[in-house]
């Protein structure tokens, strides 16, 4: 049986199969393996992922986490995967060369990009196959964020990014997403799946009031979480970043490009691996 993803990209029947990891800050999941094709998703720092096949600079892939499927540069990624231990709880934070903020940074991880502690020198801990990183900015794995709100509410500002899922940039499906897993919350990548697979619908979510705090508004290819009864955050592509604005503004703003919102719904906070 086929494995099943969460992408418009198909799983081919003859496949290597074998895990990979990616060792990049981030790795950028393409449409096409071309430096240029679409960017659908983000595989953050440490994620696993299934390679399919490879084709000149770039493999397919499928991540582990959700699914999904797509072509990532193989330069991004290594073997084996290493079994991470602790999570990035901050918006991001630097790997540096020496446990020492004045030593050269490397790269940047992002919120729920993972690594693998291997010692700790006084306010850093060496993370195998990056560097150092600050040890505050750490959570060892299993321990997560309180609310999907308050963490999406930290990315208010961020640019608005097709297929983003990272700190620096992301989408609307994305930053629902994020703020979900770092909750211990696992819900697709894609506003169709978080659709048709996730939480309660709220069937008279059109009268007031009856919104929470935490509640997802679907439109056709986009999706907001609400901060109240009548406010939603989300990555707007039309103001470019990360915004909080009444729903009604919302409404309008995405009439001609995403349609009448399709629904709501209400997660219930089960986390990941319950």
């Amino acid at each position: 049986m086929a494995p099943k993803t969460d992408s418009s990209l198909a799983w081919p029947t003859d496949t290597i199969d074998d895990p990979y990891q990616v060792t990049a800050g981030v790795a950028a999941v393409r449409a096409t393996p071309t430096p240029d094709g679409e960017m659908v998703t983000h595989a953050l720092h440490g994620e696993t992922l299934i390679l399919a096949k490879e084709d000149g600079d770039f493999a397919l892939v499928r991540l582990v986490s959700d699914g999904y499927v797509g072509w990532v540069d193989l330069e991004t990624i290594s073997t084996p995967p290493l079994p991470t231990t602790h999570r990035v709880n901050t918006l991001r934070t630097y790997v540096f060369s020496e446990p020492d903020f004045r030593s050269a940074p490397r790269f940047l991880i992002s919120m729920n990009g993972t690594v693998v502690v291997e010692k700790v020198e006084g306010a850093f801990s060496y993370c195998a196959k990056a560097g150092w990183v600050a040890s505050v900015h750490l959570s060892p794995q299993g321990t997560f964020e309180s609310s999907p709100a308050l963490v999406a509410e930290r990315f208010l500002e961020t640019p608005f990014l097709w297929g983003g899922k990272e700190s620096l940039g992301l989408d609307g499906a994305g930053l629902v997403q994020v703020a979900h897993n770092a909750c211990g919350l696992k819900i697709p990548r894609k506003p169709d799946m978080m659709w048709q697979k996730t939480g309660l619908a709220i069937s008279e979510w059109q009268i007031p009031k009856s919104l929470h705090r935490g509640d997802l508004i679907f439109w056709d290819d986009h999706v907001g979480l609400m901060l109240d009864a009548e406010t939603v955050l989300h990555s707007s592509p039309h103001q470019m970043k990360v915004v909080s604005e009444p729903l009604l503004d919302a409404i309008q703003s995405l009439a001609t490009t995403n349609g009448t919102p399709i629904g709501a719904k209400r997660i219930f906070e089960k986390k990941s691996g319950d």
